[in-house]
């Protein structure tokens, strides 16, 4: 039997819907703790208020963000950093079109963050949990679903990722 997908809890939690679903995939005790709706959306709703607060997660300082504008990258950085005992880097993409190039190396040990939003300004945050050759599979917090995104949507900003086209930021492994 498939499991329900497991969505943000609301319109500005996407970044941290990303990371708790992070979280299940690299630490598998965890995600048996966290594997039906309400538990995902407490989850993420509380880290969400972590990660824009003044302390992250492990107790260090970090700058404040405004919480009705999403999760900072550089929070979704030192969270992934965290998680996975790797340095992460956060990388502007959108004026050269290179978001695959920084997704090599992605997997679900090492997964990347990516801000996708419209030619204004990024809006959503998604999960890349893995890369061939041809697809990166990405996590979709808004709907919930896993999707097999291929590299030629990727390269030319159709993305259409919960109504967002364009890679903004990737937030990868160094």
């Amino acid at each position: 039997m498939a499991t329900a997908p497991l969505r943000q809890p609301d319109r500005r939690s996407c970044g941290a819907a990303s990371l708790v679903m992070a979280r299940r995939l690299v630490h598998p005790r965890y995600a048996g703790l966290v594997s039906d709706q309400a538990t995902f959306a407490h989850e993420a709703s509380t880290l969400h208020l972590r990660l824009t607060s003044l302390a992250d997660t492990a107790g260090g300082w970090q700058v404040p963000w405004p919480r009705a504008i999403g999760t900072p990258p550089w929070a979704v950085a030192r969270e992934l950093r965290l998680l996975t005992g790797t340095p992460y880097a956060v990388h502007l993409v959108r004026l050269r079109r290179h978001a695959w190039t920084h997704l090599r190396g992605t997997g679900p040990e090492r997964p990347a963050a990516v801000f996708v939003g419209d030619r204004w300004l990024p809006r959503h945050v998604v999960l890349v949990t893995g890369v061939d050759d041809a697809r990166a599979t990405t996590y979709e917090p808004a709907s919930g679903r896993t999707l097999a995104i291929g590299r030629e949507r990727w390269e030319r900003d159709d993305l259409d990722l919960a109504g967002w086209d364009r890679p903004w930021l990737v937030v990868s492994p160094r």
